[in-house]
């Protein structure tokens, strides 16, 4: 037996298993490969390696040539099973499919997080320099956010819902870029695609840096002049990303974030029609991240109140079916939620529970009535010996809690 990696996968060879994966995919039986097309197959639905007999090897007179199927490889015995082209039982990963727990997760992930926000402030740094930008780095940060949210995206999730009210503009991109990885792993698209996904949002306020400080940082409301210049963000976005050649993707994700399924978005004033899905996914997100973030001149809103901001634009300005499928994603409290139980404990959703998203892990730290803090420990609420329920979603400021402080010393290893 060897092992290979799927890009050196040919037809006519013949596959025994998958020995590296993303996402929770399975062979449902052995057999040859066939087909280019077959590997492509395997490729989209997560396969990275496989296990092959290279004594069962068919030869073709050419590359594309199919493998006979009524004759069997030199010395072995051919089943039916195993002349059949090799497929797999689901080409949908699981979306919730977990490799690690989130203890395991928790310090790789905000190790990643720490350097994306570097990478960022050393980007804003370079471009108010003038100085000749290499965007492909953002690819490789891409590419470690997905790898850590597919081994355990509740780590990631968590990282991005405990935000700094002074840190939006560098925290911001980084959390649309995770929490759209997330929903694009939840909608099961290809891993290829996820990254270009993570990559354009990475970058979708890069226009920003061309913004004045004055008005970029403006503690008030903005004045008519103000805002048209505000919006024009998303055109130097647009140009800053397509110089960098990252892709259509990321172009466009950088472009088109703020437009609207109805024409009301700016600024290139685009309709449904000219809005790729990808598109609509970030602009779900980017408008929840906003919502639910602290600013210097607003208090950000509990992800259950973004929700109903959010479906009370549809279906005129964000996608109907996608908020569905968004919201089912992070679940009605999302990790890294602050919430009061019944029993007047407060905690941070710690784990979520996609079978029954009301009754997620509950990492709590505080009590309510007694205003006193609490043993730090998890109550699972999906438990049948656990008499407990969510009350509500909360913000920290109700009880003068000081969130990030918590998850730097509890939650952390």
């Amino acid at each position: 037996m060897e092992t290979i990696d799927i890009s050196e996968l040919k037809p006519g060879m013949f596959v025994v298993g998958v020995t590296k994966q993303t996402g929770h995919i399975k062979i449902k039986n052995q057999g040859w490969v066939k087909t280019q097309g077959s590997i492509q197959n395997l490729r989209n639905s997560g396969v990275r390696a496989v296990e092959i007999d290279p004594d069962k090897t068919l030869k073709a007179s050419s590359e594309d040539k199919q493998p006979d199927e009524t004759k069997p490889a030199a010395n072995t015995q051919a089943t039916d099973e195993s002349q059949a082209d090799i497929n797999i039982q689901s080409s949908k990963p699981d979306p919730w499919h977990k490799s690690t727990s989130i203890e395991n997760e928790l310090d790789k992930a905000n190790a990643l997080y720490q350097q994306a926000k570097t990478l960022q402030q050393k980007t804003f740094f370079d471009l108010k320099a003038g100085k000749q930008l290499d965007l492909t780095p953002f690819q490789d940060t891409a590419s470690a956010l997905i790898d850590s949210i597919f081994r355990n995206q509740d780590a990631l999730a968590c990282i991005a819902q405990i935000k700094e009210k002074d840190a939006y503009l560098l925290e911001h991109s980084i959390n649309v870029a995770i929490i759209s990885s997330i929903f694009a792993k939840h909608l099961s698209l290809e891993r290829e695609i996820i990254e270009q996904i993570t990559t354009g949002a990475l970058l979708h306020d890069i226009g920003k840096i061309q913004i004045p400080d004055k008005i970029l940082h403006k503690p008030s409301a903005l004045t008519p002049d103000e805002y048209e210049q505000i919006k024009q963000h998303a055109r130097y976005s647009h140009d800053i990303v397509k110089n960098a050649k990252l892709g259509k993707i990321a172009c466009e994700i950088a472009a088109f974030h703020h437009e609207r399924l109805d024409g009301s978005g700016y600024p290139f004033g685009k309709v449904a029609a000219e809005l790729p899905q990808y598109v609509r996914m970030v602009a779900i997100v980017d408008s929840y991240d906003a919502i639910t973030a602290d600013r210097v001149y607003k208090v950000g809103k509990t992800p259950v109140a973004a929700f109903k901001i959010l479906r009370e634009q549809v279906p005129d300005k964000y996608d109907e079916s996608l908020l569905n499928a968004f919201i089912h994603c992070l679940g009605v409290y999302p990790v890294g939620t602050l919430v009061k139980l019944k029993s007047q404990r407060v905690g941070v959703i710690s784990q979520s529970n996609p079978d029954n998203p009301l009754k997620p892990v509950v990492k709590i730290f505080y009590h309510a009535k007694n205003m006193l803090n609490t043993e730090v420990k998890d109550i699972d609420l999906s438990s049948k010996r656990i008499d407990d329920e969510i009350e509500a979603a909360i913000k920290p400021e109700e009880f003068n809690l000081h969130l990030l402080k918590f998850f730097k010393h509890s939650m952390l290893p």
